[in-house]
């Protein structure tokens, strides 16, 4: 007979089947007493302990939470009533607890997130908080919420990055993340083409969405993301920087790339968003410049004057609606524009006087819920930066501006002048190039800062940051090896 006695390993698997099994049941019981909502959170109390442990266990599990979470929140809300937009702070708060506590097991590399551009997100961010007390904001609570967007996550994510996900196989792994969440994206796009909203999609176009979505031509393609423009820009991104991706790959991967590519135009197109056609132009007008090569320089060349020219001065293809649609946003007399720009002059004259601006969350649709009635609530900014200086002025137009220039310049120049290994200059500049993409696409909406962009741009700024020193450290693992 073994009485050999009992191993920790199955005293604990045993606890475990036990407790689930006790919260299981008492989650049936609350379901047959009609208490539907305490037995749901019952029910998902094991799954959120299971995930902090996954998280505290390693913290770089944190951050693919958070981009998981970051792409998929805003869409997911249409079907799941709730403020899901703040699963991203709250994933945030735990990954951030997760490197504290760690440091208890092992050292923390805080010297790694201390940088050029920690301090300038750690300005910008300090900048938003001055905001708080600005004597024009109409609500605090608008200043909470928006903030986040503006400059929290940048605070956040940029050291994050820095600190847990600081490797070239990390980048590798948010490329391959990204790739598969942008097939899912143009996947919704094209069931929603082809088969139409679901039910959930349809209340949405019917209370909220249907008067800038449900066109005359045809439905605008939003997919999961809030609206088709923030679909149109992220997918332009998307193809820009896996297009690149694709022409330096040697590996077979680089088939994959081109796929991702591909798929991402055509979402871009069947978006109907006219504005994210300065994704790819400006994108591949940097790329240009940062490859340093003539050929690629007079092709990138010749393919943006062929589309424009096709899309400015010929009436090809005027039946399809998505290439009619983007056609009118070259008009200079399109009815859009002139209001746009008529907005701007109003904006003009009311910050004469208010260099700080009117207050974080006192413009667009934080504006239009906390401070309703108010002239900036009531003048659509319809741009990143026209957002920027309307809710904080001149001031802080400019910092923000300085900030993406001096990212944007660093970058350039380890691209063009420090770098000496391929693998690394072609990364680096395919998410510049989408980067710079997605910076002038912001002129004309609010790419910047929407979910799933800004996150993007923030890991993306940081690995680009973080080039320099594992070639660095690849040059001393060759000269330890000769």
């Amino acid at each position: 007979m073994d009485t050999s006695p009992i191993s920790a390993p199955y005293k604990i698997k045993v606890v475990i089947i036990f407790l689930l099994t006790l919260i299981l049941g008492a989650s049936l019981l609350l379901f047959a007493t009609e208490q539907i909502q305490l037995g749901f959170v019952l029910l998902m109390l094991p799954f959120v302990l299971s995930v902090l442990v996954w998280v505290f266990y390693k913290p770089a599990n944190g951050l693919l939470l958070v981009f998981i979470s970051n792409y998929f929140a805003m869409g997911v809300s249409r079907y799941l009533p709730g403020p899901l937009g703040l699963s991203v702070d709250g994933l945030l708060v735990i990954t951030w607890l997760s490197v504290i506590f760690s440091q208890f097991n092992h050292k923390v590399h805080w010297r790694k997130a201390w940088n050029g551009l920690t301090l300038v997100a750690i300005l910008w961010y300090a900048y938003a908080l001055l905001q708080f007390v600005n004597p024009e904001a109409s609500s605090k609570i608008a200043w909470f919420y928006a903030m986040r967007g503006v400059s929290l996550y940048m605070f956040l994510i940029v050291p994050l990055t820095f600190i847990v996900f600081n490797t070239e196989r990390h980048l590798d792994k948010m490329l391959t993340w990204w790739a598969w969440f942008t097939l899912a994206g143009v996947l919704k796009g094209v069931m929603q083409q082809t088969l139409g909203p679901d039910p959930w999609e349809n209340h949405w176009l019917a209370t909220i969405g249907g008067k800038t979505h449900l066109l005359p031509g045809g439905l605008r393609i939003f997919s999961f993301f809030t609206d088709a423009a923030t679909y149109g820009g992220s997918m332009g991104y998307s193809g820009v920087v896996f297009g690149l991706l694709f022409l330096h790959t040697t590996s077979k991967k680089r088939y994959f790339w081109l796929f991702v590519a591909a798929m991402a135009f055509y979402g871009m197109i069947i978006s109907g968003t006219r504005g994210a056609l300065a994704v790819p132009f400006a994108g591949l007008a940097w790329y240009s410049v940062l490859a340093k090569k003539f050929k690629v320089m007079v092709a990138g060349v010749v393919i943006m004057v062929g589309v424009f020219g096709f899309l400015k001065f010929t009436t090809i293809g005027n039946s399809v609606y998505e290439i009619r649609r983007f056609r009118t946003g070259l008009d200079p007399d399109n009815p859009s524009l002139v209001v746009r720009f008529e907005n701007q002059q109003k904006l003009k004259a009311y910050l004469a006087d208010k260099p700080f601006g009117g207050g974080i969350g006192s413009a667009g649709n934080w504006g239009l819920r906390f401070s309703p009635g108010t002239f900036l609530a009531n003048t659509p900014t319809d741009s990143w930066y026209v957002q920027i200086w309307a809710e904080q002025g001149i001031v802080g137009l400019s910092l923000h501006l300085m900030i993406l220039l001096y990212i944007l310049g660093y970058g350039s120049y380890y691209c063009m002048v420090q770098c000496k290994n391929e693998r690394y200059k072609y990364k680096a500049i395919a998410l510049l190039s989408g980067m710079f993409g997605i910076m002038a696409a912001s002129y004309g909406s609010g790419a910047l800062g929407q979910m799933p962009n800004g996150l993007i741009v923030y890991m993306s700024m940081a690995f680009i940051f973080m080039m320099r020193g594992w070639e660095k450290d690849y040059e001393i693992v060759l000269e330890n090896i000769d």
